[in-house]
């Protein structure tokens, strides 16, 4: 594998450069001097934003973009052998790496280095931690899935040692990090594209584990089905965290206010120790919380910088983000796309003040419908009213014969009022109609389906 020397700036040509997460590296070595260009299908504020810091943008995927004078080429998980790009830069003979490979490369120049791993709450929880961080002014490079205000976006770039990243399994991306600290928030099926079932997928956790570096900690929640043997495979030291009370790191004295928030004192080593308020609700928080606190502490952060960086956390973009009022009814956007994720966002939701919940869904991929198919339906049948639309196909092509009209009458047979709409205008006609005062609009999925909202809100 090619080698980067991180001392010695040279010309890196990024392909998907427009990704939250590519656009976040190639901001990282563009303020580290190196010359940076690279193409997207679309123009974005991400791509704009790396303009306006110096890099070269190409808007489609050409050969010709791929010039003499690169060094090295990064392309994402979504780039294929067939990519016009790819293909110049194999016949040109231009070094290539991965997203992943790229990015623990640079991981390993922070002696002080975080990854947080799991199938669902890895961009919630690398932001508690990136809060946790700034409120201790350890000045630290943060890499997240998601867009956060208090580093003005996706990527922050410090000048200490403190490395702080998410670590995302599909196509075992994250068997490329080193971290000093491993976090393993939960391990469920998913991306079965990829992986086989859900022993693969733990056997691919306990290969991450196994990277923590030999004076690492892997901090791992106690509820995950067999910890021990993740932890086994660790061979460094471990801690747990969860809400039993038996955890190396847990909590007593838990309540919630009126949205949904939580309040708790946590319990470190059996020993009473911070009071912790969130402003982000729901339980599923409430354990994102305590891995932040696990990870903060086993990297020496002290409490106030734990209390105040938690408290100051109000979420990302695209999870449980509040957008505005229409009609008299809350709209929300959620990024959930998988069950898990659904049920723990409309439990939260139901601890909010509200007459009805309106969730208009977008499922992802067809693979990950037709696979938890049955899940979803159970999900999603939390909502009082539950709207359909179309699967975001990202990286996929219908070959399984997935109906969304098909699983909104699965929903419908629970209980649960239910609709499909092929098309984005016709499931905003039909919000219109039926939202009433009081009434709490969900719109959820980790496509496009956040247009919905935006789009009633502007008729406001």
């Amino acid at each position: 594998m090619y080698s980067i020397d991180f001392n010695h700036p040279i010309h890196i040509y990024f392909i998907g450069i427009g990704g939250i997460s590519m656009s976040g590296l190639a901001e990282v070595v563009l303020k580290e001097g190196f010359t940076v260009s690279g193409s997207d299908n679309r123009v974005s504020d991400l791509t704009k934003r790396l303009e306006d810091d110096g890099a070269e943008i190409y808007i489609g995927q050409k050969a010709e973009n791929i010039t003499d004078d690169i060094d090295l080429v990064v392309y994402t998980a979504a780039i294929h052998p067939d990519n016009p790009e790819w293909q110049a830069a194999v016949n040109a003979g231009i070094p290539m790496l991965s997203r992943a490979e790229f990015l623990g490369q640079l991981m390993d120049n922070y002696p002080e280095s975080a990854a947080v791993a799991g199938t669902h709450g890895k961009t919630t929880t690398t932001s508690m931690i990136a809060h946790i961080m700034l409120a201790a002014e350890c000045d630290p490079t943060v890499s997240v899935g998601g867009m956060l205000s208090a580093i003005g976006g996706n990527i922050r770039v410090g000048g200490s040692g403190n490395f702080l990243t998410e670590a995302c399994e599909y196509t075992n991306s994250f068997l490329n990090f080193h971290a000093k600290y491993t976090v393993i928030l939960n391990i469920e099926e998913d991306h079965m594209d990829f992986f086989r079932d859900i022993d693969d997928i733990r056997h691919s956790f306990a290969l991450f584990a196994a990277n923590t570096k030999d004076d690492g900690v892997l901090i791992i929640n106690s509820a995950i089905d067999r910890p021990e043997e993740i932890i086994a495979a660790a061979h460094v030291s471990a801690v747990t965290f969860g809400l039993s009370g038996t955890e190396d790191y847990s909590l007593t004295e838990l309540a919630y206010d009126r949205m949904g928030c939580a309040s708790f004192i946590c319990l470190d080593h059996g020993k009473k120790g911070e009071y912790i308020s969130l402003q982000v609700p729901g339980s599923h928080n409430v354990v994102n919380a305590l891995a932040a606190i696990a990870c903060a502490k086993e990297a020496g952060f002290d409490s106030s910088a734990i209390t105040h960086g938690l408290h100051s956390f109000g979420g990302t973009a695209r999870r449980f983000e509040f957008k505005g009022r229409y009609h008299e009814a809350d709209v929300i956007d959620d990024y959930a796309h998988h069950p898990t994720e659904i049920r723990a966002t409309l439990t939260a939701a139901q601890n909010m003040a509200h007459e009805r919940i309106i969730c208009v869904f977008q499922p992802h991929t067809y693979s990950r419908t037709k696979a938890f198919w049955n899940e979803f339906a159970d999900a999603l049948s939390l909502a009082d009213i539950v709207v359909l639309a179309d699967v975001y196909a990202a990286r996929e092509t219908d070959t399984l014969g997935v109906d969304c009209a098909d699983l909104a009458r699965d929903i419908a047979g629970r209980g649960t009022e239910s609709y499909y709409f092929p098309g984005f205008p016709e499931i905003e006609k039909f919000l219109s109609k039926k939202i009433m005062n009081g009434d709490l609009l969900i719109t959820m999925g980790a496509g496009d389906v956040y247009l919905i909202g935006e789009s009633l809100l502007g008729e406001n």
